[in-house]
């Protein structure tokens, strides 16, 4: 049976970023639907400050995804992927963040996935989020070059608030760098457009590491994106090292794509191409 690709979407984003990988799919055959996590997509509050770039109203007016965590996306995708299964198998995607959610619904819900798909994602085995940042596999990141754009303390908020909206020549050069280095500033500054400025506080725990007995089961790729700025190589690399370790049984199934971090998302034909492989 025809499967069907049920994608992910990283920090900050919505099923909105996986339009252009859905089309390719579609002209190769194949069904796709993109989840918007809770808090995203048309559902995400954008405060009318992020509009009207009032830095200081911008600062602490209370988001909507305050208390929205890891829990309330693993219980909204498990809920999509059971209505998904009733029409034949499931390749569950995530992009960058969406792994965490990703790793977590695999480890509860097993029976739904028919294959797991990390494109350049995060995939915790060993360690926690927090602890990947720290180590040195992640030092060729430069996302804490645009550490300006954050725009108010979380613990104020309920939310990692990001104003994408900002005319700092410094922080959008460090913020395409890490994001979508080989494109045009044209497509970066839509790519930019597509963000919303919150994301929930909640990036996982050790309780979220990938399980061998369930999450371990399901075959899994591996996409690695050799030009990340965002999550290096070095880190992709070693989420496939601990995660084979893990399960030396069932290991990744890996490809390799010369891209940036978002680049499979505005240029998407290579990835459909694995995808549609897989399939």
């Amino acid at each position: 049976m025809t499967p069907t690709f049920v994608l992910l979407h990283g920090s900050n984003a919505n099923s909105f970023s996986w339009a252009p990988l859905m089309r390719e799919l579609a002209l190769l055959g194949h069904r796709s639907l993109a989840v918007d996590l809770p808090g995203h997509g048309f559902g995400a509050g954008v405060p009318s400050a992020y509009q009207t770039q009032d830095a200081a109203e911008l600062a602490v007016a209370a988001s909507n995804l305050d208390g929205v965590g890891l829990g309330e996306n693993v219980d909204h995708v498990v809920a999509v992927l059971e209505r998904a299964k009733e029409h034949g198998p499931v390749v569950a995607v995530a992009h960058s963040r969406g792994g965490v959610t990703l790793t977590a619904v695999a480890n509860r819900r097993p029976d739904l996935l028919d294959r797991i798909v990390y494109a350049s994602a995060w995939c915790c085995v060993e360690h926690t989020p927090r602890e990947y940042v720290a180590r040195p596999e992640n030092a060729g990141s430069v996302l804490d070059r645009a550490a300006g754009v954050a725009a108010a303390n979380p613990a104020r908020v309920g939310a990692v608030r990001m104003n994408w909206r900002t005319a700092d020549p410094a922080q959008l050069g460090a913020l395409k760098e890490a994001m979508l280095a080989d494109g045009t500033d044209d497509e970066f500054r839509v790519l930019l457009s597509t963000l919303t400025p919150d994301e929930s506080r909640d990036a996982g725990g050790p309780e979220d590491r990938a399980d061998a007995a369930t999450w371990g089961r399901i075959p899994r790729s591996y996409v690695r994106l050799t030009r990340d700025l965002s999550i290096p190589i070095e880190l992709q690399d070693l989420f496939i090292k601990e995660a084979d370790a893990l399960t030396p049984d069932n290991v990744f199934d890996v490809h390799t794509l010369a891209s940036s971090h978002t680049g499979v998302l505005v240029r998407p034909g290579p990835f459909a191409a694995i995808l549609a492989g897989l399939a």
